[in-house]
């Protein structure tokens, strides 16, 4: 049994190195609008901003601004693929240049207009306030006064609670996303919310749980952006497109689709398995690519583990010093900043584009790996130093005394940490989500944006977490007492 496991052990690097060539051939999101410059272009949005853009029952990317780019394209003739991110990531991939427009509710204002320039407005906004349905003792901003309100970062909402809060005395807390909003304000945590208020009603219309008061405030026009200097046949594209649209009716049909009177029917409440049964086969995807996600970094994390942890015991001081460099940088900052700096840090200062998928990749590896790298340096340091010796009398070379004597006693030692390596990386693939991976948390975000089923969605999306890290704890245990018989 003990020969079995070396030779597997010899397999090891073999497997590893065919899982991450997959990964970079095979890993979705690898092509890029660089392959087709002049008729495709890449446009980021945020799918969680309803009515204007979320994604429907079937998959699709929906709502105004969605179904406004779709016949503008159509009537101008290009061709565009739409990379769902959130408001924040999607200013900061085009400040980036990782896209090549942002399509997401953007308000127009002076401050935006010197990094970006800016289509015709195609809509215009104002701002709404909207307290939980069962409040009744906040009737005006001055009621607000000593409470805290919800706001969406980036949103007009948001740019007008920060200008009054002083005047009235109420703080401010920010949130990445509507839903998250509106369930801070259903529990109580805020008294209340300023969104933009199309979206405001909409969600109101929809279930969110929430009632609007006051009356409306005015604000700025939306507009489709691109960086400052780039892509102006875009932007005459699109403002062409749209004057076509308002003069053929299509626009006003677009906006009825959604902000008219038989657009505001509010979903009805769904029960836990009616929402598992409706949103399985979206779930069964951000699955999917979280495990995928999970094992091609591990995979790849391995292998780093190995060379660093190797460099961490080695006898010279210089290789000692890469291995710890490595480890510290790595265990030494979040995995947020981590994924930023990899997606939009390194692309925007080399001027390339960078698929979120291989960004995730990179960023789950490297981090892991550094932790992995502690693990065999602990394991290998856990083996008698007399194996080693005795290898080495026995004519073996270093190298060939660690791969066939040290590492497979080590890995008895390092089989339970190696385990929670693999579960602590899964859950990480949730932080993916803040540059557009549409992994299991992803996913849930998405479904709730348009029925505002956050309890029931948020317990599903935990059920699957539960059953695949079991099923990943179980299988581990079976392994180690495989390698241990």
């Amino acid at each position: 049994m003990r020969t079995q496991s070396r030779r597997r052990l010899d397999r090891l690097p073999v497997v590893i190195g065919i899982l991450a060539l997959l990964a970079l051939v095979l890993g979705p999101g690898t092509a890029t609008a660089q392959s087709d410059p002049d008729k495709t272009y890449v446009i980021a949005t945020d799918v969680t901003f309803a009515p204007f853009e979320f994604q429907n029952e079937q998959g699709d990317f929906v709502g105004i601004d969605m179904d406004l780019l779709k016949a503008i394209a159509e009537d101008q003739g290009f061709r565009y693929q739409v990379k769902p991110l959130g408001f924040n990531a999607a200013v900061q991939a085009l400040q980036s240049r990782q896209v090549d427009g942002v399509i997401a509710g953007m308000s127009i204002t002076d401050e935006r207009k010197l990094v970006f320039d800016f289509s015709d407005p195609y809509f215009d906004s104002g701002v709404q306030m909207a307290v939980a349905k069962s409040n009744d003792d906040i009737e005006s901003y001055e009621d607000l006064r000593g409470k805290r309100v919800a706001i969406k970062t980036g949103t007009e909402g948001a740019t007008f609670a920060e200008s009054i809060k002083d005047r009235y005395g109420f703080s401010t807390v920010t949130f990445d996303d509507s839903a998250s909003m509106y369930d801070d304000v259903k529990t109580g945590n805020s008294v209340a919310v300023f969104d933009d208020y199309p979206v405001l009603l909409y969600g109101i219309a929809q279930g969110n749980g929430l009632k609007a008061v006051g009356e409306k405030e005015a604000g700025n026009s939306y507009g489709f952006a691109v960086s400052k200097g780039q892509n102006a046949e875009l932007i005459e594209k699109f403002n062409v497109g749209l004057a076509n649209l308002r003069a053929s009716g299509q626009y006003d049909k677009i906006l009825d689709t959604y902000l008219g009177e038989g657009a505001q029917q509010a979903q009805g409440g769904n029960n836990f398995f009616s929402l598992l049964k409706d949103t399985y086969p979206q779930l069964l995807k951000g699955l999917w690519l979280t495990i995928v996600l999970t094992v091609v970094s591990l995979a790849i994390a391995l292998v780093l583990g190995l060379i660093f942890g190797f460099l961490r015991v080695s006898h010279s001081k210089f290789l000692r010093a890469i291995g710890v460099t490595y480890v510290d940088i790595f265990r030494g900052t979040p995995l947020l900043v981590q994924a930023f700096f990899i997606y939009f840090g390194i692309p925007a200062a080399l001027g390339f584009q960078m698929p979120a998928f291989t960004a995730g990749v990179i960023t789950l590896s490297l981090n892991a790996g550094a932790y992995i790298t502690e693990i065999i340096r602990g394991g290998i340091q856990s083996v008698d130093k007399g194996q080693m010796e005795a290898s080495r009398s026995l004519g073996m070379n270093y190298m060939t005394s660690m791969r066939k004597v040290v590492l497979p006693q080590a890995m008895r030692t390092m089989m339970p940490s190696f385990v929670n390596q693999a579960v602590i990386t899964l859950k990480d693939t949730s932080i993916l989500s803040v540059i557009g991976i549409a992994e299991l948390t992803q996913t849930g975000k998405i479904i709730i944006a348009r029925n505002f089923e956050s309890f029931n969605m948020w317990l599903i999306v935990g059920l699957f977490y539960f059953v695949i890290i079991m099923a990943l704890t179980k299988l581990s245990n079976r392994l180690e007492k495989r390698i241990n018989a």
